[in-house]
């Protein structure tokens, strides 16, 4: 049986205008994750995301370290019941 969840997960640090959304629905595609990625006033990342735990620790991994020009400083998680409200992973604007 697999362990099924939900994470949002806010990046902070410079995390805008580095192809950072497009890089994180990338990793999510691979992993089988649903969910979506946009920005957030203030210049951080928002992230929620949704399928097996293990997937979700490793696209947090992947936030974690961003794409080449980002610079994380912080990240944020909180994590929740997997609901299936999302049929694939997206970028929001």
């Amino acid at each position: 049986m697999t362990d099924l969840a939900s994470v949002e997960v806010i990046v902070y640090g410079y995390v805008q205008g580095v192809f950072f959304r497009d890089f994180t629905s990338r990793q999510a595609v691979k992993l089988g994750l649903s969910g979506y990625v946009r920005n957030v006033v203030g210049g951080g990342v928002e992230v929620r995301a949704e399928g097996e735990r293990k997937q979700l620790e490793k696209l947090i991994g992947y936030l974690r370290l961003g794409p080449p020009a980002a610079r994380v400083e912080r990240i944020v998680t909180k994590w929740s019941e997997h609901t299936g409200r999302y049929s694939g992973f997206s970028v929001r604007y």
